[in-house]
């Protein structure tokens, strides 16, 4: 039976970054079917909510989602701020689908290790992200503004249970890498992260095949920079890990260039997700066919191996990638002398060739 698959493109350059992701997944012919919905801006213009009840529905049948991105200037001052795309479309998204898991590897592309602002061998890292994605003070209650607009509280709130579920999908994805994990929390200041490291320490115990470490999140800011290939799983919260995830994937040389999952609890073996590249809508280049779709190619990729348990079709997308790259072609973003300039759509195009052929 197929799988379905819920498309939300959203706003800026989601649309013409996922129809490109979309052109990568049938050209591996794997037995799928695509449903669009509205979300984001473009569905708070339509329908006047940024994640309207039929694009939720649609999310919650689906077998995976893929989305592009959401929001821009034209809706930074809707009100109530809940109507917001970031605020009233992602995290309702991700409470509603229970996607608590955010898996963002930072990969070097070999022919891109000079867009890199490390210099030489440097820039070569391979590292991934695993971030809480719907605890911590994203999630936290109250967030309110007090005494006639003059104090505002946010607050944050992690549980053991919260912690552990997500130290255990880091356990597992490093068990199929180098087996390490640095966990990174404030626990010298925050509550929060003496009850993270606490419950990390547990789970290490009994999991002794794995070598973990803790890191003060300012100091791992600080290492990403001087020495990346030090870090194999890097393990942490919501907010750490909105932060440190969009530095490791600048070291790379672009936000165009790097993936995400957003996984659910695994059920009857099958991992739901939302997969989606780590930019924004960046609606400065909207249209004009400069957008990088390989953040959300390689999105996709990650959507064939997670959620329909297929690593061949993922690996044929991750080696088109590569071999387009090898043959010079770059979209505005990482352009350099001697190579050639193509559009959103061209790169999209010649990547689909390569994993047909």
């Amino acid at each position: 039976m197929a799988h379905r698959i819920a498309v939300i493109a959203g706003d800026g350059i989601g649309p013409e970054v996922t129809a490109e992701a979309v052109k990568a997944l049938k050209a591996t012919r794997a037995d799928l079917e695509f449903e669009e919905a509205l979300v984001g801006g473009a569905a708070y213009d339509a329908t006047g909510h940024p994640l309207p009840k039929e694009t939720l529905e649609l999310c919650k049948s689906a077998d995976a989602v893929l989305l592009g991105a959401v929001g821009g200037p034209k809706w930074d001052k809707v009100e109530p701020v809940a109507l917001r795309p970031e605020v009233g479309a992602l995290l309702p998204l991700r409470s509603e689908l229970n996607l608590f898991a955010n898996v963002r590897p930072a990969k070097t592309l070999r022919p891109l290790l000079s867009a890199s602002p490390l210099k030489g061998e440097r820039g070569l890292v391979d590292l991934v992200v695993v971030r809480e994605l719907t605890g911590g003070i994203y999630f936290g209650k109250p967030r309110e503004r007090r005494d006639n607009g003059e104090v505002a509280i946010d607050t944050c709130v992690y549980s053991k249970p919260e912690v552990r579920r997500i130290a255990e999908r880091a356990f597992e994805i490093a068990r199929h890498r180098r087996r390490e994990i640095v966990s990174v929390d404030k626990a010298n200041v925050l509550e929060t992260s003496r009850l993270w490291r606490e419950v990390v320490d547990e789970i290490a115990a009994q999991q002794p095949d794995i070598s973990v470490s803790h890191m003060l999140v300012d100091n791992c800011a600080m290492q990403l920079v001087r020495n990346p290939q030090q870090f194999d799983v890097i393990l942490t919260e919501n907010m750490f890990g909105d932060i440190l995830s969009d530095e490791a994937s600048m070291i790379t040389g672009s936000l165009g260039l790097l993936p995400s999952a957003s996984l659910s609890t695994p059920k009857n073996g099958k991992v739901f997700g939302l997969y989606e590249p780590v930019h924004g809508s960046a609606p400065d280049i909207a249209g004009q066919g400069k957008a990088n779709p390989l953040a959300a190619i390689l999105s996709a990729a990650m959507m064939l191996e997670y959620s329909f348990g297929d690593r061949e079709g993922a690996d044929r997308i991750e080696k088109a990638v590569e071999a387009a790259l090898d043959d010079g072609l770059r979209t505005a973003d990482v352009f350099e002398k001697g190579c050639r300039l193509v559009s959103t759509s061209e790169m999209g195009d010649a990547i689909a060739k390569k994993i047909i052929s």
